[in-house]
């Protein structure tokens, strides 16, 4: 669906882009994570034709983005500081995105007017908190039927209720038409209730990109308990990391999930649990030694 290739784009000799390769594939939701500064911007602008790469590729289904109508109009982007024109009301700004988006749905527009009661459509944009703007671009958005949805930091300014309804409108999209969805963001936890797959970025490169699923077949987090002490090497399992209370042990292991509930079952425990393992400290033990920037940014 979504290719990029080793692709550049500086500014004042700066690489901002530093050779990124991607790919989300169609019908994905696809969450892209760093720190101030990696290149995330730069890379949604570019992705969106907003910006010219300096060199390598972006093809949406095998096509170049930059000045081809016929993908950009299937890609709506909302970035992170929403931009109006000077007097535009919610009406007006309808029918502005109505003559670019061919497959427009007004009828959508009334019905999903529900799902943002505070925000009068008549009433000038520029005199609404950030929050309502960002009300009024979700409902527009969601609206042009795009297929594929790029958010920067999408939720900001945006109340935990707010919050819930948006991502449950836009996973609606994704459940209904397969949209694909490319979103930015600081809050792994948000990305992990919504995203299936996963790219780490800094330095203007993504140097980790993986489904969750697969993330999560590689680490188990377990607690433990013995009737004694133990060294928890003599396990014969790789552990990553201990904490421990007592003789209650808490481990995350790297490994085979069945492999190493057989080999912790050996050293007779007085019980032994599987925990759920959060994306933070999937990150901090896949990257390993990798990127002590990142891993602060994740602890």
């Amino acid at each position: 669906m979504i290719d990029l290739k080793t692709v550049v784009k500086s500014f004042d000799n700066f690489n901002a882009l530093d050779g990124v390769n991607m790919h989300v594939n169609a019908g994905s939701v696809y969450g892209l994570v760093g720190p101030n500064g990696a290149g995330k911007t730069t890379l949604m602008n570019t992705l969106c034709g907003i910006y010219k790469a300096d060199a390598g590729h972006i093809l949406v289904d095998s096509q170049s983005v930059y000045e081809n109508n016929g993908i950009k109009k299937r890609i709506v982007y909302i970035s992170d500081d929403v931009f109006y024109f000077h007097n535009s009301t919610t009406e007006g700004l309808k029918n502005f995105y109505k003559g670019i988006y061919p497959d427009f749905d007004e009828q959508m527009f009334v019905e999903y007017a529900k799902y943002f009661p505070s925000i009068n459509p008549k009433a000038n944009i520029r005199r609404l908190s950030k929050g309502m703007k960002k009300q009024v671009a979700f409902w527009i958005a969601i609206c042009c039927k795009p297929d594929i949805l790029v958010l920067d930091e999408p939720v900001d300014g945006l109340d935990p209720m707010m919050r819930h309804q948006v991502w449950g409108l836009i996973m609606n999209e994704v459940a209904s038409r397969q949209i694909t969805v490319l979103i930015s963001s600081h809050n792994l936890r948000e990305l992990e209730d919504v995203c299936d797959t996963v790219g780490i970025m800094n330095h203007g490169k993504i140097f980790l990109e993986a489904s969750l699923d697969d993330l999560k077949t590689k680490l188990v987090k377990v607690q433990v308990s013995f009737a004694e002490e133990i060294d928890v090497k003599s396990l014969g399992v790789n552990v990553l990391r201990t904490k421990q209370s007592g003789r209650v042990y808490e481990l995350i292991v790297s490994g085979d999930r069945d492999e190493i509930k057989a080999q912790i079952e050996k050293a007779n425990p007085l019980f032994s649990e599987e925990l759920p393992l959060t994306l933070e400290e999937i990150f901090i033990y896949e990257l390993g030694e990798a990127d002590d920037e990142i891993k602060q940014m994740l602890i």
